[in-house]
């Protein structure tokens, strides 16, 4: 854990039979000069770093997600697997400090998501690709620059927030509270201002964050959909069709904006994300509420002027930065052909 630290890894891999494994970049790095993991090893690793309660989980289930701190110096979002009746452990390395966007490479113009007192903002894309670290600057602007009461429902706790002009209670899932729809209900009685929701998992947590939403909260989720058009039908599609004229309707009025993003190898090293950000607007807001979320791309591309940018712009913007080469944002463009013609 301590060379995950050093060697600035994302990810630690413990797999019986194979070397510890860092993630660095995206790509994962054996650690050859080490011992090849012994089913005896994983299990030991898993003893020291689970409580009673995840050993009886991970015993009970199969998997237990946990939030781990090293010497005080690294924190971990960890999961505690079995797989051919063997512990393996996947370890996500949190970084103790919490950039802003324009460290981050992200468009500064996120910023104006946390002018609103109320509203559905998602972050959407794959695991590891940065969501949940674009989602903790926009909470710690918000903490730095607004009085208002935060809280965080997260499964583990991800980021700590040191207290500045706003309140934060920071709860974990299973530790603090048994779901994320009980936590999500008690957000009503808790005089929030603002609700940072690690993840949108069905349809009582999406129905319950639209009410939220609705009812004068800031709601900051993510999902892992790939861009915008795709997250507005995913939600809808969760609820029974009796229902999706009148969710619709509620997407429609409570929904900011989505940003999309994929993190892309630098030609001289390291990543930068590449982004899509839709802004609601009345174009969009009829769109959603007609079900015509497949056009919202044509409504991004022409509305640079109020911030949107596709991901395919994204990706050549990089490109002829000479940030980031052809071949690697090819292979998250939308469209390949338009990619090259932006160019």
């Amino acid at each position: 854990m301590r060379l995950v630290a050093q060697q600035k890894a994302s990810d630690l891999h413990l797999v019986v039979g194979r070397y510890p494994t860092l993630r660095i970049d995206g790509r994962l790095f054996p650690l050859t000069e080490d011992s090849i993991l012994t089913p005896a090893d994983t299990q030991s690793m898993s003893d020291v770093i689970l409580n009673e309660q995840n050993k009886k989980k991970l015993l009970d289930e199969g998997q237990a997600d946990l939030s781990y701190n090293f010497e005080g110096k690294a924190r971990f979002r960890v999961n505690v697997f079995f797989q051919q009746g063997f512990v393996s452990i996947a370890m996500r390395m949190i970084p103790r400090e919490i950039k802003r966007l324009e460290e981050l490479n992200m468009p500064e113009i996120l910023y104006d998501f946390i002018k609103f007192s109320q509203g559905l903002v998602l972050v959407v894309g794959p695991v590891g690709h940065g969501k949940s670290t674009t989602l903790a600057a926009l909470i710690n602007e918000i903490n730095h620059t607004q009085e208002k009461h935060i809280v965080t429902i997260e499964d583990p706790i991800e980021y700590i927030y040191e207290q500045d002009r706003s309140i934060i209670n920071q709860r974990e899932i299973y530790q603090d509270s048994k779901s994320f729809q009980a936590a999500l209900t008690s957000v009503f009685r808790e005089d929030a201002n603002v609700v940072l929701i690690g993840e949108l998992r069905d349809l009582e947590s999406i129905g319950t964050a639209m009410t939220a939403a609705e009812t004068g909260h800031l709601i900051f989720a993510t999902l892992h959909t790939n861009d915008s058009a795709q997250t507005i039908d995913r939600i809808i599609d969760v609820f029974p069709a009796h229902q999706q004229n009148q969710v619709r309707t509620q997407l429609a009025n409570t929904l900011l904006g989505v940003i999309s993003q994929r993190l892309i190898p630098k030609v001289d090293g390291g990543r930068i994300p590449a982004v899509e950000i839709m802004i609601k607007n009345h174009a969009v807001e009829n769109l959603i509420r007609e079900g015509k979320a497949y056009q919202i791309d044509n409504i991004i591309e022409t509305a640079s002027e109020q911030g949107m940018i596709t991901m395919d712009k994204s990706l050549a913007d990089l490109v002829r930065r000479g940030i980031v080469s052809i071949d690697s944002a090819s292979a998250f463009a939308k469209d390949s052909n338009n990619f090259r013609n932006l160019l």
